[in-house]
């Protein structure tokens, strides 16, 4: 079959043929003619078969008839990584060269004004990141409710990443009629609730299995020690005259260790990864592209949608932690029905992970047989000298303990304190003290012992009964005589007064709660107040007058006023008259005063 028997237009047609194109692949050839009918796709292929085409190629005869409006486009891409996206919008350029339909790309690293004057003249194509597109959402520079389109790719690497939440609230943002297209390379089961969520009856397209790796690809594994991945992969590069090359690492700090390993043992490479600036990782990729360099040492963020031509080998130096990353990884080689090459090396600590990617592939890699790595490679479950931990397989080296089978460790003799001394013989066993000629003192033969007489117990004693002497000396000290603090004004010779009055206990209580010496009121039994420290002109009696005589107070004779405000509440209503109509002091005591 080819692309004039799938439906499409004329124009389209001509860009396809100009691209070089003429047989489509399995996932075109039934993607294509389900997408021009309007119907919902999900598609699951391997990386490499052409996925990219599968939706370019209908989108574009499908937006050839509209038009676009400003600040909102009629189709939606929604790509995991700046550099597919990149390449997504290549390809637009390239298969509709002939129709008249304009293209933005929202990427992040880019300049936030050129994305904003593209949408301001309207697109009919929106290639973007998730964090990218919401941003200029939020600004309220774009408006979702005209996408007719929407194309999901590489879903399952965007679970990965963590934009599942991201495009949830994208896909809330698009009108509830429109067309769905949903790719990824696999399909687990979390994949495919995503699809149930954003797809509506859609047509299920499988041309091979999930989570398989192209037969065009000759794979190989070399298992080597962590000290000489380095060695093994410069071995492997001179022996196979590899040109072009990606070469995958699991760390970023990893990319730029061994990319600075390469240049300086005379290899031509480039370092991209997910830290570096957009700028460079677009020079990095152009130079590699342009066959500028050789060998493109990069992390997992080039391992998706990348399509370079002619790449020869794929070199995995860490096995992945995600086993699905293997075949992304190394379907960077063998496109389009090519032959391509993948190795990867690993060490006995990374059996767990390489027993998950066999897993997946549902067949053990063959190892990689190379004269020039004959002195390097170990078996499989051999002690690894240089592994730090990290990937701990069942193969790996024992963290704690002495390994099975291995002779017990070799008693150690303890320290000497000095260099002359000699250490008792049931400290150290005999072969051990042989061995270091430390000198081995005689055993001593233990005696009881007896004490001599009752007094020598009595002089033992002695320092006790000095010590109490001393104790009982330190007690007869009289204690230190209190100081009291001058009163300066009648409120608080009265409360003065009234502590007086309440008795010793009271006057302790006082003091453990009030270590401050601050006065505080003296309030009785029959009186309702509040808090500790209430005034006394808020007190309220509620007996009126005829309660309980509060306790006797001791009065000063030169506070005229106490006497009557310290009288019993029984004495004040007895003698009203007496006390309204006072009876006048005798003469003889006025004669007396004067």
């Amino acid at each position: 079959m080819d692309f004039a028997d799938l439906g499409l237009s004329p124009d389209t047609l001509k860009a396809v043929t100009d691209a070089g194109y003429l047989t489509p692949t399995p996932i075109q050839e039934q993607a294509i003619p389900v997408v021009l009918m309007g119907r919902d796709v999900l598609g699951v292929a391997q990386t490499g078969t052409g996925k990219t085409a599968a939706f370019t190629v209908p989108m574009i005869d499908i937006l050839a008839g509209g038009r676009s409006k400003a600040r909102m486009p009629r189709s939606l891409i929604i790509a995991p990584t700046r550099e597919l996206a990149a390449q997504i919008s290549e390809s637009f350029v390239k298969y509709g060269k002939y129709q008249p339909l304009s293209m933005a790309l929202l990427i992040g690293g880019e300049s936030f004004s050129d994305q904003e004057k593209a949408l301001d003249r309207g697109v009919d194509v929106l290639i973007a990141t998730p964090g990218r597109l919401l941003d200029l959402y939020e600004r309220g520079r774009i408006l979702l409710n005209d996408a007719k389109i929407l194309v999901i790719d590489e879903a399952d690497r965007m679970l990965d990443m963590g934009f599942i939440p991201d495009v949830e609230r994208i896909v809330s943002l698009l009108p509830k009629m429109r067309q769905t297209l949903f790719f990824s390379a696999t399909m687990d089961k979390e994949i495919r609730k995503l699809a149930d969520k954003f797809l509506m009856n859609p047509k299920e397209i499988s041309v091979t299995p999930s989570a398989a790796a192209a037969t065009t690809i000759e794979q190989g594994l070399a298992m080597v020690r962590t000290l000489d991945k380095r060695e093994a992969l410069r071995r492997i590069l001179r022996a196979k005259e590899v040109h072009n090359a990606f070469i995958f690492c699991n760390r970023k700090k990893d990319v730029d260790i061994l990319y600075k390993s390469l240049e300086k043992y005379g290899f031509s490479a480039v370092a991209m990864h997910g830290d570096m600036p957009q700028s460079k990782r677009n020079d990095m990729l152009a130079k590699f592209k342009a066959n500028e360099a050789e060998l493109l040492v990069c992390s997992d963020v080039a391992a998706r949608g990348l399509d370079v031509s002619n790449v020869s080998h794929v070199i995995n130096f860490d096995v992945p932690v995600n086993a699905e990353d293997y075949i992304h990884r190394i379907g960077r080689t063998g496109r389009a029905g090519k032959v391509g090459h993948a190795y990867m090396l690993a060490t006995p600590g990374d059996d767990r992970l390489l027993s998950a990617v066999e897993k997946l592939l549902k067949q053990p890699i063959p190892p990689l047989v190379i004269p020039e790595l004959a002195d390097l490679v170990v078996v499989p479950g051999s002690a690894d000298e240089g592994d730090t931990g990290r990937g701990r397989g069942r193969g790996a080296k024992p963290a704690r303990g002495r390994a099975r089978g291995a002779a017990p460790a070799r008693e150690r003799a303890p320290r000497r304190s000095e260099p002359d001394a000699a250490i008792p013989a049931a400290a150290i066993p005999v072969a051990a003290a042989a061995e270091a000629e430390i000198p081995v003192q005689a055993p001593v033969a233990v005696q009881e012992y007896v004490p001599a007489s009752i007094e020598s117990v009595a002089v033992e004693a002695a320092p006790i009964v000095v010590a109490e002497e001393t104790v009982a000396v330190r007690e007869d000290r009289p204690p230190r005589e209190r100081k009291e603090r001058p009163r300066k004004d009648k409120d608080r010779a009265r409360e003065d007064r009234n502590s007086d009055a309440r008795g010793t206990e009271d006057r302790a209580k006082k003091t453990r709660h009030n270590p401050h010496g601050i006065a505080e009121m003296d309030i009785a039994d029959n009186v309702i107040a509040f808090g500790g420290f209430t005034p006394e002109f808020m007190l309220i009696d509620p007996y009126g007058g005829k309660g309980a005589p509060p306790p006797t107070q001791l009065v000063e004779e030169d506070d005229e006023s106490s006497d009557e405000e310290y009288a019993a509440p029984a004495e004040r209503s007895s003698a009203p008259e007496e006390q309204a109509n006072p009876a006048p002091e005798p003469q003889a005591a006025s004669d007396e005063n004067q």
